[in-house]
């Protein structure tokens, strides 16, 4: 069966791709390329993606005209691409363009495949609001421009997904981390400020911060069974993370333990759209996918600078 993954190239989408392609799924890859950060980190994951056989298409899906020169005979969509995080650099037009006009592009894409079967819409716990510990039925309540487009375009798969246009559902991921995990993200950074020697930029309070901090691994488990049960998750939201909650400072000191260093920290102005809790309720996760999350940080830490070292040093 043929699948799209959009943002292949990028962290969660790369490891996507590698897991249905090892799976016997024809797989092709859309990827803008993006200057959100270094390229060359994307295109580091492209040539991986490349070397087992994956086509990667460098495609925006804000641009209809680039979108169409797809095929249209795909089974599976999954939508990995978006604009991330919370960052200074990034407008709102940036999310509004990336997150909603973006995504309403693929949909539009997606009902001219006649054989689809299926569109998985990769969300955020961002769209709870400042804290993320809630089962699905809560209403939504985001605080950054990130977590407002990012339920929009949720809502644009799901509102399809109501009026029987097409098959779709959403799944909300908690703090994932793992190799390839973006270098503005939390533990890339520290691992490279601590084998460059380089202060880490802590924004203030965020040490106390708790997250459930996933293993990208356990994510793409659950992705993958999500796949296997598509008939049955028609209009769902579900959380995808682990019930193991850490604090930042936690994280911070797990990555001095195992790198045998003390890493200095720069203490920046807080950030007020920053979330100051998550902990996964993945309760229908577990019902509904038998999710069942094992890697523990530590576990998932060694193995994330593992491909650290092997590729940076």
């Amino acid at each position: 069966m043929n699948v799209l993954v959009t943002g292949a190239a990028g962290f969660i989408g790369s490891h996507m791709s590698e897991r249905l392609h090892k799976n016997g799924f024809q797989v092709t890859g859309v990827d803008n390329f993006s200057s959100y950060y270094d390229v060359s980190l994307k295109e580091l994951n492209a040539e991986e993606l490349r070397d087992k056989g994956i086509v990667l298409h460098n495609i925006d899906l804000r641009d209809k005209t680039q979108i169409s020169e797809l095929a249209t005979d795909f089974d599976f969509i999954f939508h990995f691409a978006a604009q991330p995080g919370i960052s200074v650099t990034s407008s709102f037009e940036d999310y509004l363009s990336n997150n909603i006009i973006a995504t309403q592009n693929l949909i539009e894409f997606s009902k001219r495949n006649s054989n689809l079967k299926h569109f998985f819409n990769i969300g955020t716990s961002s769209i709870y609001g400042l804290e993320a510990t809630f089962p699905e039925s809560v209403a939504p309540n985001p605080a950054s421009h990130y977590g407002v487009t990012k339920l929009g375009a949720e809502q644009l798969v799901l509102a399809e997904s109501r009026t029987k246009k097409l098959n779709g559902s959403s799944y909300r991921l908690y703090s994932v981390y793992g190799p390839r995990e973006r270098p503005d993200k939390l533990y890339t950074k520290l691992i490279s400020c601590a084998y460059n020697n380089k202060s880490f930029p802590l924004f203030e309070g965020s040490g106390e911060h708790l997250r459930s901090f996933t293993y990208v691994g356990d994510i793409i488990d659950g992705l993958m069974s999500a796949l296997d049960n598509h008939e049955k998750l028609i209009g769902e939201i579900i959380n995808i993370g682990t019930e193991e909650e850490r604090s930042t400072q936690e994280g911070i000191d797990l990555v001095e333990e195992l790198l045998d260093t003390k890493i200095a920290l720069e203490i920046k102005p807080q950030r007020p759209s920053d979330q100051w809790r998550t902990l996964a309720n993945i309760d229908k996760a577990k019902k509904l996918l038998n999710y069942n999350p094992t890697t523990t940080l530590k576990e998932g830490l060694k193995l994330q600078i593992e491909w650290y070292r092997s590729n940076f040093l």
